[in-house]
């Protein structure tokens, strides 16, 4: 695995604990579910910064959002039955089908060119 790819995982990690961490601060009220928030927390903003390393930072900062956000208002649905009507889902689509857009226009050369940097 090469490292934008490492990278690009370390983001969905991110964003998948970024989920993790938004449900626990609604939702946590024993000390044990306050320290799973804390560890998602931390895991979570590792993760974005050592991808922000490998990575255009805005582009990153972009996909771990709208990951985040896909992922927590799916994550309500599904766990806590929040409304998930169409029209709510469509515009998941619609931030989701952005998310794989700004992977594939962030160019070649300039994974490449970063990752030479940090070697």
């Amino acid at each position: 695995m090469n490292r934008s790819s490492k990278a690009w995982g370390m983001i969905a990690g991110a964003a998948c604990f970024e989920v993790v961490w938004v449900i626990g601060l609604k939702h946590a009220s024993a000390p044990w579910e306050w320290g799973i928030t804390a560890v998602a927390i931390l895991v979570s903003f590792y993760a974005l910064i050592w991808a922000s390393g490998r990575l255009p930072v805005g582009t990153v900062y972009a996909v771990f959002v709208g990951l985040g956000t896909a992922g927590t208002v799916l994550a309500g649905g599904i766990l806590f039955g929040e409304p998930l009507g169409p029209l709510k889902l469509l515009l998941i689509l619609v931030l989701l089908a952005g998310v794989v857009g700004l992977k594939l226009a962030t160019p070649a050369e300039v994974k490449n060119s970063q990752a030479k940097e940090l070697n």
